[in-house]
């Protein structure tokens, strides 16, 4: 018995796992035994051979988990280390792109051989397409979104159609400026004969190239999938001529008087592949210049401003029609201004070119780092830049030129500077002659040419670009105008650019939503395409009869297509008239009008309610269930509860509306509809007591949570939100409760008092006004809190405003009196103006502080300050007014229990105004009171 339990235990002591040899609890023989047999097996994999090494590897790399894979890869890379490795393989796209950009497009070609690819990076059109918009050279049609090489095989057929010119006109103009040589040799004499063949021969080209790319059919091999690909489209925009960088200049009459400020800049950041970053221009062109690319016969004018120029944006509101207008960032390269100067002319000669920018007599500051001066001109930066600037100008023979809008005509310095640039570019230079005082008036004075003749035969040079009214405007009041637009863009730039979005964003989604009903619309993609280049081709062409042009091209498409029909699709669409469709054949029926109009609104109203449980509430929901929370349950339930409510209810409501108007006559009721609805308000009641409450948590998690941001970024003002974002759904329910109100005016109004509609309707509008009033209500508390806060803030020093039934009622600056002598009557009386006050009027107090005015260095701006000195209830207040007299006008004088104030008032109407103000006040204080 003792050996079979001595057994026993030793079998215990020397458990084993998947073997009888490997024992658990000996820790030092299991270590042993691990090496041993790590050892036999190093021995049996060096005698076995190849075929059975990797089948023993990749079995045992079948088995490994990927942390053990990742060790394996590291010391894999550590013993056999990569020597040569495809950069596309491992970089992104976009890295990659960036440096095959520095290529050559010979290179291009040649890195397209690599591999299949490398073929398709380098066919992005994102490399080709600068390339071919700074030689002139425009694709005739749209690309489609997945085709490639459409701009390579435009620049490669242009590059073997054209003939090369090289010109030696710049080494000419650089010979001429360093030698300063003036005689006339034969050899000149020849340059300048074939310099004039070669203009010839060059306008010939562009003639017959502007020809052939407006009568030629659009590119491709095959006719029959240009469809496909989207073509058709001869309007190109490039980067710096999107819509939301440009608009048309607007046309006046040169005469007319100017005084709107266009304070609105559209800006846009040139995203090119150079290091630097520097916003790009607004580019502004009239309707004419934005159709196409094709040459003009008569070219516009071109003018560039700095937005270092003073209240330019009063000049940018008086510019006339023709003009193209380049507002660039001061801060920029030279190199940079000439991108966005291309960007801008698109290829096309320009008549004139126009310059307004700081500078004085002597230099013209283009950029704040490129002072042009008559030494500065002749580096190689500005030689290139004005030479570059120079070939988008016509001939001085056809009056081609240059104006500067810089008094450099004033002083010798400046008149060199003239000639020097004159020579340089071939061009007839202007400038103002500076006769004139003040900082911009001398552009309204005599302007003198490269050749100093005073004086012009035409119309006057600034009036070419700028209207007269507006010129004359900004001249005399630029420096004072700038200070007001100097805070005006640092308060309201941001804000004013993000309501512009905003603004066209809801016009699109309106239009989108409710004009084209773009939900209910069920276009195929092939007629969806065919349609896209049918009414590009009717732009394209300006047809006079463009019903007729369509027509016949969508039959040609159709006959392209090898006879596709779609008789099956327009047989599914054939539906039964709408209810609204119904109702609207009544001419004379404003019962049914406004009836119908109530069931469109409301089906509008549902679909933006939906729009916030179906865009916003089911995503977060399916995120919180996915355990990758956005938001916490709470947080949605704040949100989105009180709008599920409101939508249940309302589709009752609508389910209704749309019964009693399927079955509309003439005793239709749907007074009894509202009634129903009015008995339901308590869930409106209880949205809005919590509509604080709901904006307050989404701006809490949007400013605590970037996973929430990124959210709401991504899904506001979208089509699926009728391009609004969350707050501004969240806002239809108080909106429809003005409409509700509307409607039924109108309903109650053409209803007889013998109908039977006529008491149900008067019961819901009584309901809904009542209602309308409890909205307005709590609308003016969250406005006087807000007012209430503003104004704690703008008091330094001030106490807690903050009291129950207190509002701020109004303000008012004053100037704070001192007699000379109390026993003087008033009459009699001298003032001294002691000091500036603020009076602030509460519903039970009048708060006075002191006010304090500080005056910016160098600028005539300035900036107040408010004090708190002293605070009195309305109660004890007493209000006493003085005489006028030749010592003083519009004075009062308060009284309070401990003290007293005399104040003036520079305007007699403030002053009366304030005062009856103060007396109600007064007054209703009393009243309460006493009460």
């Amino acid at each position: 018995m003792s050996l079979t339990n001595s057994r026993w235990e030793s079998n215990s002591r020397s458990d084993t796992r998947f073997s009888t040899w490997t024992p658990l609890c000996d820790k030092q023989g299991n270590l042993q035994l691990f090496e041993e047999r790590v050892s036999l097996v190093t021995r049996w994999f060096d005698l076995w051979t190849r075929a059975q090494r990797e089948h023993l590897l990749r079995s045992l790399l079948a088995r490994c988990s990927k942390s053990q894979l990742s060790s394996c890869r590291d010391l894999l890379m550590e013993m056999v280390p990569a020597s040569r490795l495809d950069f596309t393989a491992v970089l992104p796209r976009f890295l990659s792109l960036y440096i095959m950009s520095f290529l050559s497009p010979l290179d291009l070609c040649r890195a397209a051989q690599v591999s299949w690819y490398w073929r398709t990076l380098t066919e992005q059109d994102c490399l080709w397409v600068d390339r071919c918009v700074r030689r002139g050279w425009f694709l005739p049609y749209t690309p489609a979104e997945k085709e490639f090489g459409a701009w390579k095989s435009h620049y490669i057929s242009c590059v073997s159609t054209l003939d090369l010119l090289i010109s030696r006109e710049t080494q000419e103009i650089r010979n001429t400026l360093i030698q300063q040589n003036a005689s006339v040799t034969e050899e000149e004499e020849d340059q300048r004969r074939e310099r004039k063949t070669r203009l010839q021969t060059r306008r010939r080209i562009q003639e017959e190239k502007r020809w052939t790319m407006s009568t030629r059919r659009l590119w491709g091999s095959n006719v029959k999938l240009e469809g496909a690909r989207g073509g058709g489209s001869l309007t190109v925009l490039p980067r710096s001529e999107s819509p939301l960088s440009s608009r048309p200049s607007s046309s006046r009459p040169p005469g007319a008087s100017e005084s709107s400020l266009s304070l609105v800049r559209a800006r846009t950041v040139t995203a090119g592949l150079s290091s630097e970053r520097i916003p790009a221009p607004s580019v502004y062109r009239p309707p004419s210049s934005i159709s196409t690319y094709h040459h003009s016969s008569s070219p516009a004018l071109l003018l560039l401003i700095s937005n270092r120029i003073p209240a330019y944006e009063l000049v940018l509101s008086g510019v006339r029609a023709g003009v193209t207008v380049v507002l660039y960032d001061h801060r920029g390269a030279l190199s940079a201004l000439s991108s966005q100067v291309e960007g801008a002319v698109s290829g096309r000669q320009v008549q004139r070119l126009g310059l307004l920018v700081p500078g004085g007599t002597e230099e013209v500051h283009v950029l704040e780092r490129s002072c042009l001066t008559e030494k500065s001109l002749l580096d190689p930066d500005h030689r290139e830049f004005w030479e570059k600037i120079s070939g988008w100008v016509v001939p001085a023979q056809e009056g081609g030129g240059i104006d500067i809008f810089c008094p450099l005509a004033a002083s010798a310095a400046g008149i060199a500077l003239i000639g020097v640039l004159s020579s340089l570019t071939g061009l007839e230079v202007s400038s103002p002659v500076g006769l004139a005082t003040g900082s911009f008036q001398n552009i309204l004075g005599e302007w003198s040419h490269s050749d100093m003749h005073v004086g012009f035969s035409g119309e006057h040079p600034p009036l070419q670009y700028i209207n007269d009214g507006v010129l004359h405007g900004w001249c005399r009041q630029a420096e004072w105008l700038e200070e007001a637009l100097q805070e005006m863009r640092s308060s309201l730039e941001t804000s004013l650019q993000r309501l512009s979005l905003q603004a066209r964003g809801r016009a699109l989604g309106y239009f989108l939503s409710e004009v084209l009903c773009l939900h209910d619309l069920c276009v195929s993609k092939e007629l969806s395409v065919a349609l896209t280049r049918g009414l590009t081709a009717v732009t394209r062409q300006n047809e006079t009869r463009p019903v007729e042009f369509l027509s016949s091209f969508l039959k040609r498409c159709s006959e392209e297509n090898e006879g596709e029909t779609s008789g099956g699709e327009e047989k599914n669409h054939r539906e039964s008239p709408s209810p609204e469709l119904q109702l609207q054949q009544s001419a004379f029926d404003w019962r049914a009008a406004a009836a119908s109009e109530l069931l469109h609104s409301e089906t509008l109203y549902l679909g933006r309610l939906s729009a916030v449980l179906k865009v916003y509430q089911e995503p977060l929901t399916a995120a919180l269930n996915s355990h990758k929370a956005i938001l916490s349950r709470a947080d949605i339930q704040i949100i989105f509860t009180a709008v599920s409510h409101l939508l249940q209810i309302n589709r009752v409501f609508h389910a209704d509306l749309q019964s009693r108007l399927q079955q509309w006559r003439a005793d239709q009721c749907v007074g009894d509809v509202f009634v129903k609805l009015g008995f339901k308000l308590k869930v409106y009641t209880n949205y809005l007591n919590n509509y604080t409450t709901i904006l307050h948590t989404i701006d809490k998690c949007r400013e605590a949570k970037p996973a929430f941001r990124a959210f709401l970024k991504t899904t506001d003002r979208t089509l699926a939100t009728h391009m609004l974002s969350l707050q501004e759904l969240l806002l239809c329910p108080v909106w429809r409760i003005q409409e509700y109100v509307t409607l039924l005016q109108v309903l109650s109004s053409h209803t007889i008092p013998d109908h039977p509609d006529s008491e149900h309707l008067h019961r819901a509008l009584s309901t809904m006004l009542h209602f309308r009033r409890f909205i307005q209500q709590l609308k003016q508390n969250s406005q006087t809190d807000g007012l209430m806060e503003e104004t704690q803030r703008l008091i330094q020093g001030c106490p807690n405003l903050r009291e129950d039934n207190r509002h701020l009622i109004g303000s008012q600056d004053a100037a704070l009196l001192r007699g000379s002598d109390d026993q003087i009557p008033e009459s009699l009386r001298t003032f001294e103006h002691v000091s500036d006050v603020g009076l602030f009027l509460f519903s039970d107090a009048l708060v006075l502080t002191r006010k304090s005015v500080q005056h910016t260095p160098f600028t005539p701006s300035q900036r107040s300050t408010h004090t708190f000195t002293a605070s009195v209830a309305l109660s004890s207040l007493t209000v006493r007014e003085i005489l006028h007299t030749r010592y003083v006008r519009h004075a009062f004088i308060l009284e309070g229990p401990c003290r007293f104030w005399v104040c003036a008032i520079e305007r007699g109407e403030e002053k009366e105004h304030f005062l009856s103000v103060l007396r109600s006040a007064v007054d209703s204080a009393l009243t309460g009171h006493r009460g």
